[in-house]
């Protein structure tokens, strides 16, 4: 064998091992326990029971609206690599376009219609129109968005492959974050009028 196919293999080697470490460190970690039971405390069916979605279709809000059960509201899906969020859209309301770090989405259309859409690495942008009954999957990391153009409301359903997906805002972390006027009026080839345009808007119920 020689120094240049050694080299080659120990390159390989460096690279799968920062691949399979960089895809840990994105992924929930795994128990050893069947669940993660809360500190000083017993536990029973209650535990494993979440209840704050109840009555949530009865109420109609003016936009849009996520009620999620991440191990935030829901402690009993810590380590189990699963979170859920209902998802309400009045009649032209947006989910803005935003990415979850730590999980993909899989969306189910409950009701209404929505106009989906990612964009991947390679800045292809996949769009669909959704019908009830159907599911759109959102890779994860990557930024989508959801769109209810109709004039009557849609309800949805996600399931996440992590207890705490996160969610980054792309509008709200690029413009109301503090990042320097000047800065983003020369990303955007704009200026530095329409950057505190956009920011003021942003502020807007």
């Amino acid at each position: 064998m020689t120094l240049t196919c050694i080299r080659l293999i120990i390159f390989h080697m460096l690279v799968s091992s920062f691949l399979i470490f960089n895809n840990a460190l994105a992924s929930d970690p795994d128990i050893i326990y069947d669940y993660v039971s809360p500190q000083n405390s017993s536990v029973n069916g209650s535990f494993f029971t979440y209840t704050g979605l109840r009555g949530v279709l009865h109420q109609i809000p003016q936009s849009f609206k996520a009620t999620k059960a991440t191990m935030v509201e829901f402690p009993a899906l810590n380590g189990q690599s699963i979170s859920y969020a209902l998802f309400q859209y009045p009649a032209g309301s947006i989910n803005p376009p935003h990415i979850h770090p730590r999980a993909a989405e899989l969306l189910f259309l409950v009701s209404g219609s929505l106009q989906v859409g990612f964009v991947d690495s390679a800045r292809t942008l996949y769009t669909q129109t959704l019908q009830p009954g159907d599911m759109f999957i959102f890779p994860k990391g990557l930024i989508h968005y959801q769109y209810n153009p109709q004039s009557v409301s849609a309800t949805a359903i996600s399931a996440f492959g992590s207890a705490n997906a996160g969610t980054v805002s792309i509008p709200h972390s690029i413009f109301s974050t503090g990042i320097d006027d000047v800065i983003l009026a020369k990303a955007f080839k704009t200026d530095t009028y329409t950057v505190k345009k956009i920011r003021s808007g942003l502020n807007k119920p």
